[in-house]
């Protein structure tokens, strides 16, 4: 068993866990009910994403390295309303601000 990643957040090393296993990784969750704890910050306890199988390991970074950059191109590209000229993110369909559609 190989620990690919650790979080305080909960969520994210299950969002990544999902990830795995729906491209066929096998995965275990290290201190997943030790997340719900209050006061504990340290960083041994947080929550360890884990593959069963060491020839996952590349495979496996590629995917999560590939979701975290999708991420980030996607949060920073914007597009700017025709209408109002107000920026809303890329993603969006409709301006935040006037609601117009966004071309």
């Amino acid at each position: 068993m190989i620990e690919l990643l650790r979080y305080r957040d909960v969520t994210k090393v299950t969002y990544y866990r999902d990830l795995l296993e729906q491209s066929g990784i096998r995965t275990f969750l290290r201190n997943e009910n030790l997340s719900t704890t209050e006061g504990v910050s340290i960083p041994d306890f947080f929550p360890a994403l884990c593959i069963l199988d060491e020839a996952d390991q590349k495979k496996a970074i590629d995917l999560i390295n590939s979701d975290r950059t999708s991420d980030a191109v996607s949060e920073e590209a914007e597009r700017a309303c025709p209408v109002c000229a107000e920026s809303s993110p890329a993603n969006f369909d409709n301006c935040w601000k006037c609601g117009s559609l966004l071309s």
